[in-house]
């Protein structure tokens, strides 16, 4: 008896989207004699382990088996860490983070909120006895005590079990310390809330009043017996979470960093190394002017290093601000029309690439991560690569074409690849340049290859992907299906293999499906991002048209029958498409989409279109719902597939619920797919299959396929 292949759509949900068993979260020890990294044991396994690879015999070896440590028990994770996951997108399970002390000799974690150290060079790992649940455990740097966080308190233990003890305690139950809130976690890349000193004496620490933000309750409507969650939300346009930081000394002392709160409210990167003062960087809220500041930890006085102003707004970049070894700034900027890599006050790059983000500072040169910029000769659409950077130039790492990053200590380089040509991540160790090992992948084979090409439509050259179905012929038409995320920080041409996975199986259901980044979506040049600024739906739907009357030109496509999907700003996207372009797009596909810009945050949506109290006319023309959107929607209608998770804490239901509402008085059709007890990121594996499969459904009878 043969048991039938799975299809598909189970195994893309069974394996998260074929991630699991892939290695990732990579540190390089300094003396380069050892990579550590987390990886689940097959492509089906959720839970991941830490490894160690042992670079003088190139083996490597589980450090610590969350099965073993929990004795076979299932995770328990509290509220806080099932948050912070949420706000990660982090599906996983097991081992999910974990920190290192400065040797890499020493790590931390949890489990079910339980704090564990593992001994990297030994592969031994143990838990230490502290009451939980556990927060987010780091090292110091010299590996004698570690910090964590529990009941809002920052505490810290010594590496062996002693002297635990609250180094801040929460003054009420809107105080937390040591935590990144919600906006900084959500928004700014910012996941964490406390920072070792290079001495290891003292921290420093975030303090999160949540007084001021307004509440918003989280239901779930299948569980009439359960309480509602009450969660604290900062809207556009309402009050944020009060933020403050102090350096506390492991005895006791506690100083409050100063600076000018009331102007500069979000704290959006901090950094403390060997090689200068504490360094914050600080916003003001509309994020047109934001402070790098020096900080002197012994009184919490700050001097001004620099300051950066922009009629848009400031971009948040990863690895920066953060001084070099010889103590110069080192900041990512917006110059001459370039997003551009500085080092002190001298931009070190040019508009031939456009910097993504900074890897590694170290005394010979800046490794950072960029594509190509406006100037450059060759559009490589969807590459990333890494760059060396000095003052002498530039050179390329990584050197087959696709997206690559990197992790570096010294002169060890873990190079992390993914091209179309293949499936995963392909991830090599190099030394000096030259590969010294490769670390192994588990990842299951997703039994099909994207038919992508990559390609550029229309007179703003927007980078598309097309993909046709795997045994197309060619002498037919084909209905298209736009297949877009098409806003901010959200990229989806890509020279990767992947995640063009779901897009090939729809294409392989019989349409021509196109992926096209317009204006607003990263990758190209600040002028292209910023194009948005306070006409973010007129501005991506455009550019979503053009691509594809451009690329019916080159390729077969049926115009009569064309539909949209999208997840996020994708949905709201999609249902901007049927609502205001009904003559383009016959049947959309809505997926926890923002409807109402009012109720999504403070820091995304008044970046793109201020404060909705001064700006209340750019908010409703942008919005779905209201006189400038919905009831204004040309005819005809067109029908629309409306999903949302109801457990959803960052695109909350009632954007949806609100949509259909609209849709309902107005007299439009419309279908509405509400998931009990999902959140944003659909992890589960039958929610996630049966999607995909409802999608398809969905849009044959809506294009009357049959």
């Amino acid at each position: 008896m043969t048991t039938e292949p799975a299809s598909f759509p189970r195994r893309h949900a069974r394996t998260q989207r074929f991630t699991l068993g892939a290695p990732r979260a990579f540190t390089v020890a300094p003396d380069g004699s050892r990579v550590v990294f987390l990886r689940s044991t097959s492509g089906t396994d959720r839970a991941h382990q830490l490894w160690v690879l042992d670079l003088a015999d190139g083996k490597e070896r589980p450090a610590a088996d969350p099965g073993v440590l929990l004795g076979g028990a299932a995770e328990q994770l509290p509220p806080e860490e099932r948050a912070r996951r949420e706000r990660s997108r982090e599906g996983g399970a097991g081992i999910v983070g974990y920190a290192t002390d400065a040797a890499v000799e020493l790590a931390s974690f949890a489990l079910s909120g339980r704090l564990f150290t593992a001994e990297l060079r030994a592969g031994t790992a143990r838990e230490l006895p502290v009451a939980g649940p556990v927060i987010d455990p780091r090292p110091a740097p010299d590996g004698r005590h570690i910090a964590y966080v529990r009941g809002g308190a920052l505490r810290v233990v010594g590496a062996e079990g002693e002297g635990d003890r609250a180094l801040a305690e929460p003054e009420s139950e809107s105080v937390s310390y040591g935590l990144a809130e919600f906006i900084a976690a959500e928004e700014m890349g910012r996941s964490r809330g406390f920072w070792w000193s290079p001495e290891s004496d003292r921290l420093l620490v975030s303090r999160v009043d949540d007084t001021p933000v307004r509440r918003w309750w989280i239901s779930d409507p299948a569980r009439p017996d359960q309480e509602p969650q009450r969660v604290p939300y900062p809207a556009a346009g309402t009050d944020n979470a009060d933020v403050r930081l102090f350096v506390v000394g492991l005895d006791g002392t506690r100083t409050e960093v100063v600076w000018d709160r009331a102007r500069y409210p979000y704290l959006a990167r901090v950094h403390w190394s060997a090689a200068g003062a504490p360094l914050i960087l600080v916003q003001a809220r509309d994020q047109r002017s934001q402070l790098y500041l020096a900080v002197d930890p012994d009184t919490g006085a700050t001097r001004m290093v620099h300051a950066d102003e922009d009629p848009y707004w400031l971009e948040l970049f990863a690895g920066v601000p953060c001084w070099s070894p010889s103590g110069q700034l080192v900041r990512v900027a917006d110059e001459g029309g370039a997003r551009v890599l500085a080092v002190g006050e001298r931009p070190l790059t040019g508009p031939q690439l456009h910097l993504r983000a900074v890897l590694d500072v170290a005394d010979a040169d800046v490794l950072v991560a960029a594509s190509a910029g406006e100037a450059a000769t060759d559009p490589e659409i969807g590459e990333v690569h890494v760059y060396r950077v000095n003052e002498l130039g530039v050179e390329r790492v990584s050197q087959e074409p696709g997206v690559h990053s990197a992790v570096r200590a010294g002169a060890v380089t873990v190079l992390v690849s993914s091209v179309l040509g293949r499936p995963g991540v392909q991830v090599q160790v190099l030394r000096d340049g030259k590969r010294l090992a490769t670390v192994a992948s588990y990842a299951e084979h997703p039994g099909l290859s994207p038919r992508v090409r990559l390609t550029q439509g229309g007179a703003r050259r927007i980078p598309c992907a097309v993909l046709m179905p795997t045994d197309y012929s060619g002498d037919a038409s084909l209905p298209v299906l736009m297949d877009p995320y098409g806003g901010p920080h959200g990229q989806r041409v890509v020279a990767a293999h992947n995640p063009h996975l779901t897009s090939q199986w729809f294409a392989d259901q019989g349409f021509a499906v196109i992926v096209a980044d317009g204006r607003g979506t990263p990758g190209r040049s600040p002028a292209w991002e910023k194009s948005v600024k306070d006409d973010l739906a007129a501005v991506v739907l455009q550019d979503q048209v053009d691509a594809l009357h451009a690329l019916a030109g080159d390729f077969p496509l049926d115009l009569s029958r064309v539909a949209i999907r999208g997840w996020s700003f994708g949905g709201y996207l999609a249902a901007l498409a049927v609502l205001r372009r009904p003559d383009v797009f016959h049947a959309a596909v809505v997926g926890a989409p923002v409807t109402d810009l009012r109720l999504y945050d403070t820091h995304y949506q008044e970046r793109y279109l201020g404060h909705p109290g001064e700006q209340p006319d750019v908010y409703r023309r942008n919005s779905l719902i209201d006189d400038a959107g919905l009831v204004d929607a040309v005819d005809p209608a067109r029908p629309m597939m409306i999903i949302h998770g109801l457990a959803d804490d960052n695109v909350v239901v009632a954007h949806s619920l609100r949509l259909s509402s609209a849709l309902l008085a107005a007299g439009r059709p419309h279908e509405v797919l509400p998931l009990s007890g999902v959140t944003h990121m659909t992890p589960q594996e039958t929610v996630a299959e049966n999607l995909l499969l409802l999608q398809r459904d969905f849009l044959r009878r809506a294009l009357d396929l049959g």
